[in-house]
């Protein structure tokens, strides 16, 4: 993400999904940045399987990454925004995309890249016992379940691959060289072990040259693969099929690798589609109904030039996408794109062999397969290898290339004022305020709904009044979740307090953009932080936002507690047990996310354990008696710890083994990648009372890692921490452990031992 890009943000170009036609895109904008261009991509897999590679991954011959493009930091390359969202239709009259549980995100061009998913919709049971490949993901974590019930069947298992193409073909050589290496793992025989394969023609890969069918036939038969030719499946039950021919074969697992079918949300768009109901694109991968619409891979029928729904073609449509798009996005003329007609095929036989197709003519070998893991390779190192950012600054631009109307908006907005003029606009706020939904409160008297200067809340008899505030700048390119990844961690300071949460104020400061972009941007962080607000009864009476060069946000929170309810971090006694909420790490990964180095699942994870409020911990913990109680947040589980014990004035023991840390964080801190805080955080290592070889223990650096929206720490005393522990599991804090206890040191007073 570009903090530092002063640019304003002019037009919005979408990219939805992460096929195969986007990596280009997003390689393209990343060398050719477009001025005023704000780019992102919305994508349900944030990993996502490179479909030429698929075989050799089910076979065994690839790990995961190997097999996969990690879409975070390609995105990050691009200095394109992404959200971990599936889209469910596309609101043209108001260029909207609507992604379930989310604001709606605005788009000037939108281009589809989400492939396919077989057409199992129309055979009963099928979609209850089948397993189709496409969405390729869903299909990688069902397989994981299959191949674990197969190599521990103690029956007969008879699994069936519907489609006798060469997906089908490879699925069944792939699936079955796995199955067998992992049997003989287990020193077990694979005789029980029967595969079938379900082909609607006479014969198998319809498309290609006879001589490639009969060098399949050939292996198919030595492989003792049963093709079941000119067979339509017509019905898939628990543990048989009905087939056309009338009879019922046993099928304990069924594969379906059949011709390709579109989701179904596509019909309600009102974009023009084929009559299989993929989007009608013209020669330029421009809808043939909306222009600020282009399609490729899977997803698109090219009217004048149909192809096979094949990864070769979505691969070659990524360069003339992306330049088209660019081309769009400016206002200027598109180009045609024609695609190729005959393309060299390799297609692999399960072990590291393979076959070659191209019109007439095939050849076969292991020195193909060679060749097909090089291409693959290469293709793979072209989006994963990424040059490492370099400190963000103002991307380099043709001017020739810009239009007027987009040099004029910028040097419009450049010239925006400071002090009360750098305010958001009121109509601007005027609108997202009345698109906002709070909570209300009895006890709000003067609130957001009302027009003066300040807001009025009442203090019921007996309370204290608990107020904190927090405010940082984005980590990440997703407003809506920044939002409410702010929000929690504004909140959590309250509940570590033992105190309910009554009232908010926001703090927001907007990057400079035209008008739509910025109230956009705003209420997608509004949006964010509201949800969370409600989700916890806190009502939201007021706040201040403002234009900047980057996106910041926070709250200030009010919370109301008695004063026997009130945890401090004062407390702790000796004997009382140390319980952790969350995992550790956040610091390493995100500083690692802004290098390209953190992989997308691990950020995903952090980002929902960032995404979990620590509501219900904090009066679980007050239940169970807590003595003392923070969040760890900044400072670093060193740094609150140290506060705990000085304002005790005891000691504590902390198991290092016990952490719990995120994925990823130990590779990263391997890898030498802290965060800018972690420096400060470290000069508290005084602390430690004589860590010794203890310096060396692979946890000790994250003691020192700053955590933003991290756990709560709490002081429990020793006969009830078990069945705390065992509730805030139970509450959803499946990360939640003991990490040590608090000691009395009479010989180093308010220190920290450690042991592993």
């Amino acid at each position: 993400m570009n903090n530092a890009n002063t640019i304003p943000v002019i037009k919005d170009l979408v990219l939805v999904g992460g096929g195969h036609s986007h990596l280009f895109v997003l390689k393209y904008f990343a060398m050719n940045p477009v001025p005023g261009l704000r780019l992102t991509l919305i994508t349900r897999d944030l990993h996502t399987p490179y479909s030429g590679m698929l075989p050799g991954y089910i076979a065994g011959h690839y790990q995961y990454d190997e097999a996969h493009i990690d879409l975070r930091p390609l995105a990050q390359f691009a200095q394109a925004r992404i959200y971990h969202a599936e889209v469910s239709d596309i609101d043209l009259e108001n260029s909207n995309i609507i992604c379930p549980g989310r604001p709606p995100i605005h788009f000037d061009v939108v281009s589809i890249n989400i492939g396919s998913r077989p057409g199992t919709l129309h055979i009963p049971g099928a979609d209850s016992y089948s397993m189709p490949v496409k969405p390729i993901d869903h299909f990688l974590d069902h397989w994981a379940l299959l191949s674990d019930r197969i190599v521990t069947a103690e029956d007969d298992f008879h699994l069936a691959i519907v489609g006798g193409g060469a997906g089908g073909v490879e699925m069944a050589l792939a699936t079955q060289y796995r199955l067998k290496h992992l049997l003989r793992q287990q020193h077990r025989s694979d005789e029980f072990l029967h595969i079938d394969l379900y082909c609607g023609s006479d014969g198998i890969l319809p498309t290609h040259n006879k001589q490639v069918q009969k060098r399949f036939r050939r292996i198919l038969e030595q492989r003792d693969i049963r093709v079941h030719f000119s067979t339509r499946v017509e019905e898939v039950h628990e543990n048989h099929l009905l087939t056309s021919d009338g009879e019922q074969p046993q099928a304990d697992g069924v594969i379906w690798v059949t011709n390709a079918s579109a989701p179904a949300w596509l019909a309600e768009t009102g974009l023009d589609l084929d009559e299989k109901g993929f989007i009608a694109v013209n020669d330029s991968l421009q809808s043939s109904s909306h222009d600020n619409v282009f399609a490729a891979g899977d997803i698109a029928s090219v009217i004048d030039h149909p192809r096979p729904k094949s990864g070769v073609f979505a691969v070659r449509q990524g360069p003339p996408l992306a330049r088209n798009l660019a081309r769009a996005i400016q206002n200027r003329p598109v180009k045609v794109f024609i695609p190729q007609t005959n393309f060299l095929g390799l297609i692999s036989t399960g072990d590291k062999y393979a076959i070659a197709s191209r019109g007439n003519w095939s050849l076969e070998g292991a020195w193909l397969w060679n060749i097909k893991d090089w291409i693959d390779r290469r293709f793979m190192k072209n989006f994963n290898d990424l040059p490492e950012m370099q400190q963000p600054g103002l991307p380099q631009f043709d001017r020739a290339m810009t239009d007027d109307k987009t040099l004029h908006e910028i040097s419009a907005i450049a010239m925006r004022c400071g002090g009360c003029g750098a305010k958001v606009g009121s109509t601007v706020l005027s609108r997202v305020i009345n698109r906002l939904h709070p909570i209300s409160r009895d006890d709000i008297v003067i609130g957001l709904a009302d027009p003066d200067d300040a807001s009025v809340t009442e203090v019921p008899a007996g309370k204290l009044v608990v107020q904190s505030v927090d405010y940082f700048r984005s980590f990440i390119d997703d407003p809506y979740v920044f939002g409410q990844i702010a929000a929690n961690h504004a909140l959590s300071d309250i509940f570590a307090m033992g105190a309910e949460t009554q009232s908010a104020m926001a703090i927001a400061t907007i990057p400079y953009g035209i008008e739509d972009q910025v109230e956009d941007q705003l209420f997608q962080a509004m949006s964010g932080a509201i949800d969370v607000l409600n989700a916890s009864n806190t009502a939201l009476v007021g706040g201040h936002s403002s234009e900047g060069a980057e996106l910041s946000f926070g709250l200030s929170v009010t919370g109301l507690a008695s004063r026997e309810q009130v945890m401090r971090k004062s407390g702790m006694q000796p004997g009382d047990i140390l319980i952790i909420t969350k995992a550790l790490g956040t610091g390493t990964l995100f500083a690692a996310d802004m290098r390209l180095k953190a992989k997308g699942r691990w950020i995903d994870a952090a980002l929902q354990s960032m995404l979990l409020s620590n509501q219900a911990a904090g009066f679980c913990m007050h239940r169970h008696g807590a003595t003392a109680c923070t969040d760890i947040t900044g400072f670093g589980l060193l740094g609150h710890i140290v506060e705990m014990t000085r304002s005790s004035g005891n000691s504590v023991e902390l198991a290092l083994d016990s952490l719990p840390i995120m994925d990823g964080a130990l590779e990263m801190i391997e890898a030498g990648i802290f965060s800018s805080l972690q420096q400060q955080n470290v000069r508290l290592r005084r602390a430690i009372k004589d860590p010794g070889e203890l310096r060396e223990h692979k946890h000790f650096p994250l003691l020192f890692d700053p955590q933003t929206s991290g756990g709560l720490l709490a002081a429990i005393p020793a006969d009830k921490a078990e069945a705390c522990l065992a509730e805030l599991r139970e509450l959803g804090y499946p990360a939640s452990v003991i990490i040590g206890s608090v000691i009395d040191d009479e010989q180093s007073v308010e220190s920290v031992s450690l042991k592993a």
